[in-house]
């Protein structure tokens, strides 16, 4: 490696890898999901209000026509509300939860250990 510099390594900036965000495919995975279950959920109250109103079960009818017409206002907001922000925009370095290492007591007379 004659002549080659390499970049030296520093282990103060480690960084921890958990504190990572999710990906924005899985972001935009959760967010179909969810507003797929929530027209699923608008679906079957419609039909109940349908079903309710055959059978005439007047104002309990209400109910679920009020949840099949208001259920896609929030089932989009949620669908576009993007990304949730984080309050910890930076990288938070590794600490060691590692014990200190053991160093024996020193006997009066006795050299210094190298080490001190």
């Amino acid at each position: 490696m004659d002549g080659v510099k390499t970049a030296p390594r520093n282990r103060d900036e480690a960084h921890l890898v958990t504190e990572a965000r999710p990906g924005l495919s899985a972001d935009i995975r959760y967010r179909e999901r969810r507003y797929l279950i929530m027209m699923g959920i608008r679906t079957v109250c419609f039909a109940a209000a349908i079903l309710m109103f055959v059978n005439h079960l007047g104002w309990l009818t209400a109910i679920p026509a009020v949840g099949a017409l208001v259920i896609p206002y929030f089932a989009v907001v949620f669908a576009n509300g993007g990304r949730e922000p984080t309050a910890n925009r930076t990288f938070r370095q590794y600490e060691p939860n590692s014990p200190a290492i053991y160093r024996p007591p020193t006997r009066p007379g006795s050299p210094p250990s190298p080490d001190k």
